[in-house]
């Protein structure tokens, strides 16, 4: 659900089982609509589907037309540690003096955002490492046995890439900083290895020399191109059943039957259950419940370069900077960075651009010339989890989002839960660290 949508696509019929409510659509019938085809809905149709249910999706623009067509296409299961406890907190002063820097935060949009980094500052605090970081563990080693199993049933694993990540350090002092969190993530049965000279050469030729060391994680896996993998699930949850209508969901509303869906021409759909996976705007659509989350938007930037702009082998993650560059089917992917800056600010595309500099000094012989820019909004909650769980005041409407950097690394977990959550079943894990009641 985003704005300005087409409400209606011409020519397609909206879904007969989301019309008049019958004795059955109390919330028990097998009517599901869901708002929002990136990812995380499209895996949640998946997954419903599958299980027999009368699934429609609703989108103002397509399937992952949108934030889920253009991220780092990582699988990022060894991503364990809440961004409150990357040492985010620790840099955030040097990076705020960077306009163009890995963070930044519009000055006029600081006092609306101040709730927000206060509860972000509060989830960095150490007596709440542990919990954060066994909650993440849990939804990793979820999401990497569903994904693995969704890529076999969708016919889709030859998209998957199993080549690692090297995360690159320009300082010994950088590197130190870093064996923390490698010792957290080692606690958890993620492998590793740090190289430096020929071992980071043989991983990655034609590095900048200012680069001194390296980790190099080999179960780190990304996909081929995010959107085009996305299509191919949604292709596979079509052919289970699912539909998809493409408008604007304005309004939500509970009653005695199920769900009411208001779209922006004012027409109305009915179904007995409802997935709110609308990304950085379902916190205004819970709201229209009562419910108010404290989300927040990260804005990414990147430029998609051809392909042949040069030999990447596998993601390179510059975490002193905050971005990735990744290789992809369809190009070379450089992209990054957060700018806190909510939904309605127009990109700031000189952000990219600075990325892209940086790239072609780190990497040498980088061909930057014939890009294709890109901004997309990161759905955040301050805690670096996101709501999973039934909305409050209806169980009828349960809640999918605010999964930050880790949508596509985490969608497939998130379908299985959701399919739990709709049928009553027991969740795989523990979903109280998930609950939209816990701000």
């Amino acid at each position: 659900m985003q704005e300005n949508s087409k409400s209606t696509e011409a020519g397609r019929r909206p879904s007969s089982a989301l019309q008049a409510p019958s004795s059955r659509e109390s919330g028990e019938g097998k009517d599901v609509a869901i708002v929002g085809g990136g990812i995380i809905g499209i895996c949640a149709a998946a997954f419903l589907a599958e299980a027999g249910l009368d699934v429609t999706v609703f989108d103002r623009s397509g399937i992952c037309e949108e934030t889920s067509s253009g991220n780092a296409a990582a699988f990022a299961f060894s991503d364990v540690l809440p961004l409150a406890h990357k040492g985010m907190i620790r840099q955030l002063p040097k990076w705020l003096a960077d306009p163009l820097g890995p963070l930044s935060i519009p000055p006029a949009y600081l006092p609306k955002l101040l709730p927000w980094l206060i509860r972000f500052w509060r989830a960095g605090a150490p007596s709440k490492y542990e919990a954060s970081l066994a909650t993440q563990a849990g939804m990793m080693k979820l999401a990497e046995a569903e994904w693995t199993d969704l890529l076999d049933r969708s016919g889709t694993r030859s998209m998957l890439r199993e080549d690692g990540s090297l995360e690159l350090y320009e300082s010994e002092a950088e590197f130190k900083a870093s064996l923390p969190g490698w010792a957290a993530r080692r606690r958890f049965g993620i492998g590793f290895r740090h190289v430096e000279g020929d071992g980071m050469a043989a991983l990655q030729q034609g590095l900048s020399p200012r680069f001194v060391k390296g980790t190099f994680v080999p179960g780190w896996k990304t996909v081929a191109d995010p959107k085009l993998l996305g299509k191919a699930v949604w292709a596979y949850a079509q052919a289970k059943g699912a539909r998809f209508e493409t408008a604007l969901i304005s309004r939500i509303a509970a009653d005695q039957y199920g769900v009411v869906l208001t779209l922006a021409d004012g027409t109305v759909r009915r179904a007995g259950r409802l997935v709110v996976a609308a990304g950085a705007w379902s916190h205004l659509l819970a709201r229209q419940l009562g419910d108010r989350i404290p989300l927040e938007t990260e804005r990414g930037y990147n430029t998609t370069l051809p392909v042949g702009a040069f030999d990447v082998k596998r993601q390179l993650i510059f975490s002193g900077h905050g971005f990735v560059i990744t290789p992809l089917a369809t190009g070379l992917r450089v992209g990054g960075a957060v700018e806190l800056g909510g939904i309605e600010r127009a990109p700031n595309y000189a952000r990219s651009k600075a990325l892209l500099e940086k790239a072609r000094k780190f990497l040498p012989g980088l061909d930057p010339s014939g890009g294709r820019e890109w901004m997309g909004f990161r759905p955040s909650l301050p805690d670096s989890v996101p709501v999973i769980g039934r909305a409050p005041g209806s169980r009828s409407v349960v809640y999918a989002f605010g999964h930050g950097h880790l949508g596509l690394t985490q969608a497939a977990a998130t379908g299985r839960l959701i399919r739990e959550l709709i049928l009553g079943q027991t969740p795989s894990i523990d979903l109280a660290p998930f609950s939209p009641q816990r701000f």
